[in-house]
Parts: structure tokens; sequence; C-alpha cells
């Protein structure tokens, strides 16, 4: 079956084509407990738990303009790695959430140790079995508050 011509992505969610945004999106209670799972885990789990989040070729940027991007699941638990590592006390806070098919975009805040606050905005993206396929961070210096 050949879509109508123009891209599948401008036409009613009623119309789903092969590979088109509406055959992978989920509703929005559905993404939000993807995040909040992602939350809870960076909060309580290991980096390797982390990445089992993501999928195997996912990608992270964190922050986005630092010029690194993280390819792998591999390369994304040693990322995590330097969140982990030194063993403080992390808590995490969704504090607005906003969703789009298979797309969440949220802040939230992470406590570290009791001594610090970072607020980042991230957008992930999740494919049909709710792994995260990218995650981009937007945060700077600004964003950091000292507890």
């Amino acid at each position: 079956m050949t879509p109508p011509e123009g891209d599948a992505v401008n036409r009613h969610a009623t119309e789903v084509w092969p590979c088109s945004v509406a055959a992978m999106s989920h509703d929005a209670a559905t993404l939000e407990s993807f995040v909040k799972r992602y939350l809870d885990t960076v909060a309580g789990g290991s980096a390797a738990d982390i990445a089992a989040l993501y999928a195997d070729d996912a990608t992270v940027e964190d922050p986005v303009g630092s010029g690194e991007v993280h390819i792998g699941r591999q390369a994304i638990e040693g990322f995590y790695k330097n969140l982990t590592a030194a063993g403080a006390e992390l808590t995490t806070e969704l504090v607005q959430f906003r969703p789009g098919g298979h797309e969440a975009a949220f802040l939230f805040g992470i406590t570290v140790g009791g001594a610090m606050r970072i607020e980042p905005i991230e957008v992930m993206t999740f494919n049909a079995d709710g792994q995260i396929t990218s995650m981009k961070a937007y945060w700077s210096a600004a964003d950091i508050k000292q507890l």
C-alpha cells in the first residue's frame, strides 16, 4: 500500500501508514510512565540499570551543545557512570511534562547529595517497546543551584 503524495506526518491521525508517526504513538499516560520510570531509575539505579532503559542504538546528548553525543548502550552506560560513581544520594522530581506522539519533553529536578539541584529540560523519543531511542538535555550552569 502506498500513501498518497505528501508527508504522512501531516495527515489526519486516523490515517496510519507504515512507519508513520501515528503508528508509533504512545498515549500521554504511557509516555509519562516511561519518563517516571527513567527518573526513578536515575535516582535509585546503577549506570547499567539506566542504560538498560535505552535501545541498543540510542543516542544521548547531555547537555545539548556540548559537542559530544553518546551513541549506543555501552557509551550511554559510561556517561551515566559519571553521575552514579560518586555514590551521592540522588533524588528526582518531575516538574512539568509534555507528551507528543512517541516523544516527551519534561522539566525535572535532580538533587545531588542534598547539596546541589539541577533543573534540566529533556526531550526523549521512545520506540514501540518503550525503550528510549534518543535523549537531549537542555541545561547550563544557570540551571544549577547550590542548596
